[in-house]
């Protein structure tokens, strides 16, 4: 029987520009600008406002996509040594947001290792999280603290500071093409 939460009934969302989120605070981070440049804000500020509430959406939907995608290949990676993916990433993931008390409040950690652990057991973090009503707020930055760190771990296993973003951009050519 097909879960609610299973991954075909899920809406791709804006892929494309949540990885551009995702990527280009993985590359300031990298340059060793980790706080937050007022310019760049009010960039993304802008452009979130251009998309309309149907856009932001789209962007929350493609943030859920990559978590899921990311989890994907973490889980096939984690596979092929024997080991299982909630196992090792969650409790890694999760220590490190309880690091980041300003980015990422307490309350939100069980929601984002809710969304980790569905798309790890093969079920959309999307239709999952929708189950319990709207996106807050609140949860915002810790969604893309979500993904970046999921990013970042695919980075440092591959030793390779582009894989993550390179995964999905090929991963959108090839399913453009077919």
């Amino acid at each position: 029987m097909s879960s609610p939460c299973d991954p075909q009934h899920a809406p791709a969302g804006d892929v494309g520009a949540a990885l551009m989120m995702i990527d280009s605070r993985l590359k300031s981070i990298h340059d060793g600008r980790t706080r937050t440049d007022p310019e760049q804000q009010e960039l993304v500020d802008q452009f979130a406002a251009s998309l309309g509430p149907g856009g932001v959406d789209d962007v929350l939907d493609g943030a859920c996509t990559l978590i899921f995608m990311f989890m994907k290949w973490l889980r096939m990676a984690h596979e092929d040594h024997g080991k299982d993916v909630i196992e090792y990433v969650v409790p890694n993931l999760v220590a490190t947001m309880r690091m980041m008390p300003r980015s990422v409040p307490p309350e939100t950690i069980p929601t984002m290792a809710g969304l980790v652990i569905a798309a790890g057991t093969d079920l959309s973090p999307s239709l999952w999280r929708k189950q319990y009503g709207y996106w807050t707020e609140a949860e915002m930055t810790p969604l893309e603290a979500t993904a970046f760190l999921l990013a970042e771990h695919i980075n440092r296993i591959t030793e390779d500071p582009d894989f993550a973003t390179r995964l999905i951009t090929e991963a959108l050519t090839r399913s453009d093409e077919a």
